[in-house]
């Protein structure tokens, strides 16, 4: 079991409930933002019309002072009255007797030289709004507007002068004749506080139900939706189930809709396909490769049993040749099916040397044995021509081509080497009866030879070429048949290697 698998208990396996799941964290993700944005801008609201409460509370108590009346302690918002020259507070209401005023002023009252207004406001009439600290109250109770540590708090002012009031007004209020009342309500947080809590518990509680609400209904939306959409994956799963190694002939069916199950279902296809035609080239090969190893077992077996049948009547040098030679087929075969076997790994070179394919072209022309038809190898080289590479796979490549053309010249084989373009083209070419233009890419496939009869006379395995074609590809390089009107001219290109290596 897997090592991580007890700490993923909990996460659902299924892609619906994941998906749903993840839809719905998403969503709470987004409606918790949304709710917390809405709780501060209700909650500022709620603060700007405890502030709106506070100005038209100030605007009442300077209209009653302006007509020489006292207001009275009832109010909603606290509020003291103060004047020069006078210790006690002229009037005080809303939380602010429980300092006792009366006695003494709780806010500061304005200086005698202090007789410009402020200036006017957006409204027309001048306040002044600034934060000022409450004494501390050492008797409060918890039912106290105000702490018993006191605490600093917005309070909005406004002056009135008793010398613009009738002195009947100025002797209501109390006040000398020359005296300078300022007018101070407090901004008292717990009147916003009341105010919001109340919007904001009630905002809240419907946020919260509808919240989750939509986080049950998007989750089922999300789980049915992805439901609906996986169907035809459930349906690709199921036939692609039944799929083995022995029989890929099976098809999924791809949806009309151009989405990406569409594209899903092709690739699936393709990569069926792919297997199948590896499987049958896989059958192919091993038959092939049974037709090829039985021929040269039957003629050896048949030459023994016919020595040891009749051991008197037997040239048994020419049976010990021929046995010799059958032999020889085999182990050429053998080498072969290992060779591309080990090529099909397709395992990456590592630190590939750097060849010369000149200097490798004409030794492998000195040591090319004799034969019994007189041939002539000739090398056409301007450079050396170094290339990336395995010494010993690219002797095998050049070999099997000159092999192969020395199977099938007349009299002469013509090898050309240049560096062209950042390549080398390598170029072997034959005077025989060439390669009809059909059979161009065949004779490339394995165990595939246009003249079986004088070819297996000759040893020939037909997996010469499809060697050379594999190595090729291996060095990134291309190995083709080009048209010629005599003979047979294969092409080889391989990259050259760069300035630094050649040295």
């Amino acid at each position: 079991m897997n090592a991580t698998e007890p700490r993923r208990r909990w996460w659902p396996r299924s892609v619906r409930a994941r998906t749903a799941l993840a839809a719905a964290s998403a969503a709470a993700v987004i409606l918790v933002g949304m709710g917390w944005w809405v709780h501060r801008d209700v909650y500022r609201e709620s603060t700007r019309i405890a502030e709106g409460q506070a100005e038209e509370q100030l605007l009442a108590l300077v209209d009653q002072l302006e007509e020489g009346v006292v207001p009275v302690r009832r109010s909603t918002v606290p509020y003291e009255v103060v004047a020069t020259d006078r210790r006690a507070a002229v009037a005080y209401g809303g939380g602010m007797e429980e300092f006792d005023p009366g006695t003494r002023h709780v806010l500061p009252a304005p200086p005698k030289a202090e007789l410009t207004a402020p200036p006017d406001d957006e409204e027309g009439w001048g306040y002044t709004t600034r934060p000022m600290r409450i004494p501390a109250r050492h008797d409060s109770e918890p039912w106290d507007r105000f702490g018993k540590d006191g605490g600093t708090y917005l309070v909005m002012y406004h002056d009135v002068r008793a010398d613009e009031l009738s002195s009947d007004q100025v002797a209501a209020l109390g006040v000398a004749a020359d005296a300078q009342l300022r007018v101070h309500v407090v901004v008292h947080p717990h009147a916003g506080e009341d105010i919001a809590e109340t919007i904001t518990g009630t905002t809240d509680r419907l946020l919260l139900r509808a919240g989750l609400v939509s986080l049950v209904l998007i989750a089922a939306a999300a789980y049915f939706a992805v439901r609906i959409a996986l169907r035809p994956v459930e349906a690709i799963r199921v036939l692609t189930a039944s799929v083995t190694a022995s029989d890929p002939r099976e098809r999924v069916t791809v949806p009309a809709a151009g989405h990406e199950i569409t594209a899903l279902a092709t690739t699936i296809n393709t990569t069926l396909q792919r297997l199948d035609d590896a499987a049958a080239r896989q059958r192919r090969f091993v038959a092939d490769a049974a037709h090829e190893l039985r021929s040269p077992l039957t003629t050896l077996l048949a030459s023994l049993e016919v020595a040891l049948a009749y051991p008197d009547r037997t040239d048994w040098p020419a049976a010990a040749t021929t046995a010799a030679r059958q032999t020889r087929r085999l182990q050429a075969l053998a080498e072969d099916l290992l060779f591309l076997a080990r090529l099909d790994t397709r395992t990456p070179m590592a630190s590939p040397d750097t060849v010369d394919l000149t200097a490798l072209t004409s030794r492998l022309i000195e040591q090319y044995p004799l034969t019994e038809r007189p041939l002539t190898l000739t090398c056409d080289s301007t450079a050396p021509a170094h290339a990336h590479g395995n010494p010993d796979e690219h002797e095998r490549l050049l070999r099997n081509l000159i092999d192969n053309a020395a199977r099938h010249a007349a009299h002469r084989i013509q090898i050309t080497i240049r560096n062209e373009d950042g390549w080398v083209v390598l170029t072997v070419h034959d005077d025989g009866p060439g390669v009809p233009t059909e059979d161009a890419e065949r004779i490339f496939e394995r165990f595939v030879r246009l003249d079986d009869a004088r070819s297996r006379d000759q040893g020939g395995t037909g997996l010469g070429l499809a060697i050379a074609r594999d190595l090729a590809h291996r060095h990134r390089g291309t190995l083709t048949l080009t048209p010629r009107t005599l003979g047979a001219c294969f092409l080889l290109r391989i990259p050259q290697a760069p300035a630094s290596a050649e040295k």
